[in-house]
């Protein structure tokens, strides 16, 4: 008789893979997925009767800043809480490692850490860090476009790299990868990078060639106005360097663009339709977070004060507000409140949902964990889908949307035996009652654990169950 140490029955099993789900029964043995199908004959350690839930692979947040905070909080609640077992830190250039910077950093930085915090001048530093205090998920890493050029140009910041420079970008990117990044990231949008050359770029993403698997993912240039440029920019990197390209949080910031995500996705579905590899990941909300800049607010409908270093009475307060009180203008209040970080009110519903429902679309949460008031999206993104847009908008189907969380994130970062329920793979599983699944986070209250969420395992160990962490941290430092 097969024996495994838990075996989970009457489950309604989404694979991950968008087929129509079904009703079998999952083995589990150790860490892997042992079987699928008729299991009443194994002998299990333990068993679960999960009628009336589904089960579904464990989901990736493949567009997070968890780099410190799977240090700082290693359970990660605001992850495994939402059925998360897989983040992809490093995200809008911005990596912990590699970077060991003197002084004080521009923003973004300081919304991942304080200066003293970013102690791994290499990867294997990290990665080996994680090793010694692993995290309740897995985490696999992109090294950050911004963070090479602060450790190669230093104060240089505002012009693009010279011959040299770039020469210690790309040795360094290349030892990063050696040393388990999957790919790197750019925020081209931020001071850090804004001064970057397309050819700067694209000469960096062509080391990600000499690495079988390697991606390319970007914070684009810009996101309002110029948001059809910074596509062309983006498509035109990807081909010139011959790699693949996944473009951050797609969206369209600002009254003036509502409705250009039908260009923007044109765009990308001819490059897709050349067989440019391309895709992107999307977050569930109209509003957008991060450093709180004046470059930022002109887009933006409404701004609300996330944290400030210097005024922390003004957390959770209108920036409009605030200038009033102080009888200043918004872009001077800016300057008074920095350094601090913003949650952006400038996404169209429609927009949103357009750019959700594209079958190359991802779900990615993009949430700060260092923020005293965080957006909502850092504990709700993967519930308010299956939640709010699949059982109540009826936006897609609960099988497509799992899909868009688990198989298909595998697929673009190469994260092989991951996003799918199937014999061999990790066991990184979720189950969750389809009913009730919800976000109960809010922009009021931020930090709400999710309604539904039964139990979460991570490399077959039970992480997350009955609204509470327990304690185990099974979570593996995931490369190529």
């Amino acid at each position: 008789m097969a024996s495994c140490d838990l075996i989970i029955s009457g489950a309604r099993v989404i694979d991950g893979n968008g087929g129509a789900s079904c009703f079998v029964d999952v083995a589990i043995d150790r860490e892997r997925i042992a079987e699928i199908g008729d299991c009443q004959h194994w002998q299990a350690d333990s068993r679960i009767d999960a009628s009336g839930l589904a089960l579904a692979p464990g989901f990736i947040d493949c567009h997070t800043h968890d780099d410190l905070a799977i240090f700082k909080s290693p359970d990660l609640a605001c992850k495994i809480s939402q059925g998360v077992t897989t983040v992809i830190a490093g995200n809008c250039g911005i990596s912990l490692a590699p970077l060991q910077p003197d002084d004080d950093m521009p923003p973004p930085f300081p919304l991942l850490g304080e200066p003293q915090e970013f102690r791994f001048p290499l990867v294997k530093a990290y990665r080996d860090a994680l090793a010694a205090t692993p995290g309740a998920v897995n985490l696999a890493l992109l090294a950050g476009h911004s963070s090479l050029r602060l450790a190669a140009m230093g104060e240089r910041l505002d012009q693009s790299a010279d011959r040299k420079a770039l020469a210690r970008m790309q040795r360094d990117l290349r030892l990063a990868l050696q040393q388990g990044c999957i790919g790197m990231s750019t925020g081209l949008g931020y001071p850090p990078a804004e001064a970057a050359s397309t050819d700067e770029v694209t000469q960096l993403a062509g080391v990600l060639r000499e690495f079988d698997n390697a991606v390319y993912a970007t914070h684009m240039r810009d996101e309002g106005d110029h948001v059809v440029e910074a596509v062309a920019e983006t498509l035109e990197i990807g081909s010139r360097a011959a790699v693949p390209v996944i473009s951050s949080h797609h969206h369209c910031a600002g009254p003036n663009n509502y409705g250009r995500s039908t260009q923007t996705l044109a765009m990308i579905d001819q490059a897709r339709a050349e067989k440019q590899p391309v895709s992107f990941d999307v977050y569930p909300y109209t509003a957008s977070s991060t450093s709180l800049l004046p470059q930022f607010i002109r887009e933006s409908v409404s701004v609300l004060v996330a944290e400030s270093k210097p005024h922390p009475q003004c957390n959770g307060q209108m920036l409009d507000r605030i200038a009033a009180d102080w009888g200043c203008s918004m872009e001077e209040a800016c300057e008074r409140l920095y350094p601090a970080a913003a949650i952006y009110f400038q996404i169209d519903d429609a927009d949103l949902e357009r750019i959700m429902r594209h079958p190359a679309a991802m779900i990615g949460s993009d949430g700060i964990a260092s923020m005293a008031t965080p957006h909502p999206r850092l504990w709700g993104t993967f519930p308010r889908v299956l939640g709010h847009y699949v059982r109540e908008r009826k936006l897609f189907d609960l099988e497509t949307a799992v899909r868009k969380m688990t198989a298909l994130a595998a697929q673009r970062f190469c994260l092989t035996h991951r996003g799918s329920i199937a014999v061999g793979n990790y066991a990184d599983l979720v189950l969750f009652d389809p009913d009730t699944i919800i976000d109960c986070a809010s922009f009021a209250k931020p930090t709400q654990a999710s309604d539904g969420i039964v139990s979460v395992w991570v490399n077959g160990k039970l992480s997350w169950h009955d609204k509470a962490s327990t304690g185990v941290r099974n979570g593996q430092f995931l490369t190529h």
